[in-house]
């Protein structure tokens, strides 16, 4: 099959103004595996937008040569609307203007009432339990609600999702080392995602609760295994992450190529495209996401960091601090921020002054 192109309008929200959703496919549709990869849910986040570019062009070129073994399903630009959201020279694409409403919280529940149209449906054999979980899945997403642009981006998005064997929505953080989000059903197996994504961590999180895309698409599985599986097999099938490619500064060629060669070779080891690629790089380990310290202030002002990115540190060493610009004393103008684990600066906040309760780092540590 050749490299299809689709367009999906979402509903005006003023007269004469529409957004547009493109959607490249590539290999036999319905072809198993299948992978479903989005870029730029943040719309401000363009790190991965750019790498998808790179990676449209690496996936044309396989599609000429016969080697999409799979379906690959790519969205560079998964939130048309966060990209338009420009005031006074402000990108602002990671929140909707009109509410405040955060891109990647609030998914759909797929799980709601997902149990009861299975009901008489499941047996002995996981694949046919997981086809028969797909399609009740399908009609879920297909009864989503349209009554706006944000609503009906995410049933789009959903729709191509949904019965994806592997799902990856591409991000990134302020500033940052590239790092990856998943479920810990999915490790180690996922351990070749984050080494061919150059991850310095992996965080593991069951369910964070925020109904993020990732965990949409692959919660559904793991919540049905707990309710049902000591009567059927029902495998974790949808391998869904977050990889943040690094921060928002972070927008130059070089670095887009190998991202997109990166997730190519991923691409390879997991069969949706023929080719060798290569022995795995050394993976990082992963961590539990509770044993990640997000590190937060209690007073306003300008950060000040003391420890660079990439840096090792230990409990209690001081990765901050708080300037009071306005206080009286100079001496007593700083309030130092401590770290609450050994671990790993993995992320630093891009901008400098901070709020109470504002987080402006993560440290990935080796205890909760």
């Amino acid at each position: 099959m050749s490299h299809r192109i689709e367009t999906i309008a979402l509903p005006a929200m003023s007269p004469g103004t529409q957004r547009l959703l493109k959607v490249h496919r590539f290999g036999t549709p319905g072809a198993r595996p299948k992978i479903y990869i989005q870029a730029g849910l943040h719309a401000d986040e363009l790190s991965g937008i750019l790498a998808s570019h790179h990676l449209l062009k690496l996936l044309n070129e396989a599609e000429a040569r016969g080697e999409v073994t799979g379906e690959v399903v790519l969205v560079p630009v998964a939130n048309p609307i966060g990209l338009s959201q420009n005031v006074l020279t402000v990108h602002a694409g990671a929140r909707y203007v009109r509410n405040g409403g955060d891109f990647n919280r609030g998914w759909p529940n797929l799980f709601d009432g997902l149990p009861a149209a299975l009901e008489g449906k499941l047996g002995p054999e996981a694949d046919a339990n997981v086809a028969a979980i797909r399609a009740a899945l399908r009609a879920r997403v297909e009864q989503l609600d349209q009554r706006d642009e944000v609503s009906a981006l995410q049933r789009a998005l959903l729709m191509l999702s949904h019965d994806a064997d592997v799902v990856l929505d591409l991000h990134c953080d302020d500033e940052a080392l590239p790092h990856v989000f998943m479920m810990p059903q999915h490790w180690p197996a996922g351990a070749d995602l984050a080494a061919d994504t150059g991850s310095a961590a992996c965080m593991l999180c069951d369910d964070s609760g925020k109904h993020c895309f990732d965990e949409t698409n692959s919660l559904p599985f793991t919540k049905l295994a707990k309710l049902l599986g000591d009567r059927f097999p029902i495998p974790p099938a949808c391998f869904a992450a977050t990889v943040e490619f690094r921060g928002q500064s972070d927008v130059f060629d070089e670095l887009a190529e190998k991202d997109a060669g990166g997730l190519y070779r991923f691409l390879q080891r997991r069969g949706f495209l023929a080719g060798e690629p290569g022995p795995p790089p050394e993976s990082c380990a992963a961590t539990p996401l509770d044993e990640t310290d997000y590190v937060y202030v209690p007073v306003a002002g300008l950060i000040a960091y003391k420890v660079a990115l990439g840096e090792c540190v230990r409990k209690g060493d001081v990765v901050a601090e708080i300037v009071d610009p306005l206080a009286d004393d100079p001496m007593q103008a700083r309030t130092p921020i401590h770290a609450q684990t050994d671990g790993l600066v993995i992320s630093r906040c891009l901008k400098k002054l901070a709020a109470p309760g504002d987080s402006i780092g993560i440290i990935v540590g080796p205890g909760a």
